[in-house]
């Protein structure tokens, strides 16, 4: 049975007779030069109500309050490796040399549990090398056990370190990350959007690693050292090293003093230049920091780093940027205030300090190869200095001299996966101002079994929580937008979002994002007749690669209903249908978020979604859409119509079987649509050569393979210059297929295409349910 499909086809949605909608559209629119007595920002972070409205406060590992200042601690032994059997009785706390006794202790395990592990999937590489990548898990925030930002410093690494810091990303992403982790890959070239790059979406995660390159701009070439090379002019200067009087012919007494000392100033500027470049990787780690302070789980910033030199240890004495040593001092206050753990890997590995075949050491003294070696070592220890002291500061530890990164990352993964909380019960003038400002206090930890060392914070302000806690937002864009920056899904409103891509020979490649919103946690107001109305704000963005706001959507719908279409509205909930052009092929995020006027619940979602680039003339698929057998073509052509224009479309659905939603039983007729582009054609020949198949997953293994067929549909132009072929099947869920999430992947290959680009493949996720 043939359809006529468009974009979607999907959205067939039941029929809404008694369903009124209105649409009010609104746009609302060295450690001896550092002090641990750091200032305190001048306006400190705020700490952000929690993603979900209530949470457990004892979750919290950084608390300081009037009657508590709560802390976390890691004990390692000789060997770097925790020590997790450690009682009360064996810590010594002191603050500002005072000792305190504890009340607060207990040992947290922050990695996954063994049944957790035992029941997450298998790595990708004992999967189906063909499988689909596995849906993200959609976390909340009391699922989340660890929040890792892994920071690529690109500003400051050179062309052959990031290919190493590449490799041990993708081995994070596809062997160390857990279940229950919220990731993100941030380059310091493009810190903004950080908190919009959290994820659980391996998918996505791998798509901003094959973003991370060299930074041309930045203060490293492709080397991490500049080779020595012979400057004509020194060499000139050499030769003749005394300055001489244009007039009299005469050499200059004490030229050469200041010669000298115009080389040091020189130097000394090249030195200053380079704080343009450690103040851009402060400010994106201070950005990401302060996005990360209201999210969950045990929170880390990984940053990959060649360092920076704000230490010049040239000279008799060593010089200091004061400035870069303020921000430095800012950013661990920062850090420590939003309980966020940085640790360091100096991504260089173990370097070549000596000479090496790039060195062109012609017509230079032993002594001078010998004074730039040294300044060679002395810029790399010099550069080290920065990464120790943010690690260090923040109870972390600074990888270095390692040339396996990614054995540096499982070192921080280890650490990661306990920690000590500690408390005690703070003497009051621990929150007396000094000069109106209030006071770091040094917190120092020991343990008296024999042999252990203990990592934690250097301290904290004397600033209570209470203080600085930011009111919960009261307005609805506040709200909105709360939700929306928020990874994980946030509030009491379940909101499915599926997103898929189409082309359209008007409107050229876009995006239609359905979204199914559970009514249940809705109140209805009762009006007239029997009337009842609930208010619905909704706000969604399209995030590109770099965590940039491509797309907008600000509207409240209002929603009428009575009778059984209110029941249905209740039960079944609705279905927001909108379509977003997208004028560049690439990456994007879909975000979603919804809320009740008169309760203000909240609800959010997020997609991952590629667009493929058409002009390419390459084989590629539309996204697959899945629905329960029996529904309208005609009334999916036109609910798509009317939500392309506009802008966005509200209406009932069925929850067993909508393509917004997902779920069968065992044994039901499921269709799948799509449209097939740029599909190749023999010479002379009006119809592609294309096979396809159906394949079902489950946890990234297949459970049923359906036979490779031909495919022989017309083919039908599009004005864009790409063709696309238009598909529609269906086939029956086996009887003993066991409940949960599964994956439906379609293969098609083109006989007629070059073997690299033959074939392509669109997957969706569904359920299964009793």
């Amino acid at each position: 049975m043939k359809r006529s499909i468009l974009l979607t086809l999907t959205l067939l949605l039941g029929p809404a007779h008694a369903l009124a909608l209105d649409a009010a559209r609104q746009r609302q629119a060295p450690p001896s030069v550092f002090n641990r007595r750091q200032q305190l920002p001048q306006q400190p972070p705020r700490r952000q109500p929690a993603a979900t409205p209530q949470e457990n406060a004892d979750d919290d590992v950084v608390r300081i309050t009037s009657n508590l200042v709560q802390f976390d601690a890691v004990v390692v032994d000789k060997r770097g490796r925790q020590v997790t059997d450690l009682a009360p009785d064996e810590f010594e706390v002191t603050l500002a040399g005072e000792r305190q006794e504890l009340t607060n202790f207990s040992y947290v395990t922050a990695t996954a549990t063994t049944a957790t592990a035992a029941a997450a999937p298998a790595p990708r590489r004992s999967a189906d090398k063909t499988a689909p990548p596995l849906p993200p898990a959609r976390l909340r925030a009391g699922d989340v056990r660890r929040t890792v930002a892994l920071v690529v410093d690109d500003l400051n690494s050179s062309f052959e370190s990031l290919v190493d810091v590449r490799r041990a990303l993708r081995k994070f992403v596809d062997e160390q990350m857990q279940p229950r982790d919220l990731v993100a890959v941030v380059r310091t070239s493009a810190g903004m959007g950080a908190l919009q790059q959290f994820t659980s979406d391996k998918q996505l995660l791998h798509k901003a690693i094959d973003r991370v390159r060299w930074y041309p701009r930045g203060s490293v070439g492709v080397g991490s050292f500049a080779p020595i090379q012979i400057d004509p002019q020194a060499l000139l200067d050499k030769q003749s090293p005394t300055a001489v009087d244009r007039e009299t012919g005469q050499a200059v007494p004490g030229s050469e003093r200041r010669e000298s000392a115009a080389g040091r100033m020189e130097q000394l500027d090249d030195f200053r230049s380079e704080k343009t470049f450690s103040v851009g990787t402060l400010g994106a780690l201070s950005f990401i920091i302060r996005g990360m302070e209201q999210l969950p789980g045990r929170k880390s910033v990984l940053m990959f780093s060649e360092g920076f030199e704000f230490v010049s240890l040239d000279g008799k004495l060593p010089y200091v940027d004061s400035g870069v040593l303020e921000e430095l001092r800012r950013l661990t206050a920062l850090a420590n205030h939003a309980a966020v753990v940085i640790y360091t890997v100096d991504a260089r590995g173990l370097p070549v300090l000596g000479l090496t075949a790039e060195d062109n050491t012609a017509s230079l003294s032993t002594n001078e190869i010998t004074g730039m070696l040294s300044r060679r070592g002395n810029f790399y220890a010099g550069t080290q200095v920065p990464l120790t002291f943010l690690a260090e500061e923040t109870g972390g530890f600074a990888v270095r001299e390692r040339n396996d990164l990614s054995g540096g990352v499982e070192r921080v993964l280890e650490d990661q996966s306990g920690y000590y909380l500690i408390g005690f019960r703070p003497p009051q003038k621990t929150f007396e101002r000094e000069a109106g400002r209030p006071r770091f206090h040094e917190l120092s930890v020991k343990v008296r079994r024999p042999g252990l060392r203990v990592r934690t914070r250097a301290g904290f302000f004397g600033v209570p929580d209470e203080e600085t806690a930011r009111p919960v937002a009261r307005t609805r864009i506040e709200q909105l937008y709360g939700a929306l920056s928020s990874p994980v899904a946030a509030g009491d409103i379940d909101l499915r979002l599926t997103s898929l891509f189409s082309a359209d020979p008007q409107k050229g490649s876009f995006v239609s994002s359905l979204m199914h919103i559970d009514m249940r946690r809705f109140e209805f107001e009762e009006e007239a007749d029997g009337w009842q109305k609930a208010v619905i704000d909704l706000v969604a963005l399209t995030v590109g690669d770099g965590g940039q706001v491509v797309d907008q959507v600000n509207r409240t719908e209002t929603v009428r209903a009575r009778g059984e279409t209110l029941r249905r509205v209740v039960e079944d909930g609705l279905v927001y249908i909108m379509a977003v052009p997208v004028k560049k092929a690439g990456a994007y995020q879909l975000r979603v978020a919804v809320r009740d006027a008169a309760t203000e619940r909240l609800g959010s979602a997020s997609q991952f979604i590629e667009v493929p680039d058409l002009k390419k003339n390459r084989l590629a698929l539309s996204g697959l859409v899945m629905e329960g057998s029996g529904y309208s073509a005609e009334t999916a052509n036109a609910s798509v119509a009317a939500a392309s224009a506009g802008g966005g479309r509200l209406d009932t659905a069925d929850p067993m079987s909508s393509a917004a939603v997902r779920r069968f039983r065992p044994g039901a007729l499921v269709d799948y649509h799509f449209n097939v582009y740029n599909a190749k054609s023999a010479q002379g020949a009006a119809r592609p050569q294309l096979r396809t198949q159906m394949r079902l997953f489950r946890d990234g293994r297949m459970v049923f393979a359906g036979k490779v067929t031909p495919l022989d549909p017309e083919r039908q132009p599009q004005e864009s210059g790409a063709t696309r072929v238009q598909v529609s099947s269906r086939f029956r869920l086996g009887t003993d297929l066991t409940p949960g999430e599964y994956v439906l992947q379609v293969l098609v290959t083109d006989a007629l295409a070059d073997e690299k680009h033959a074939s392509v493949a669109a997957w969706t996720d569904f359920e299964i349910v009793r």
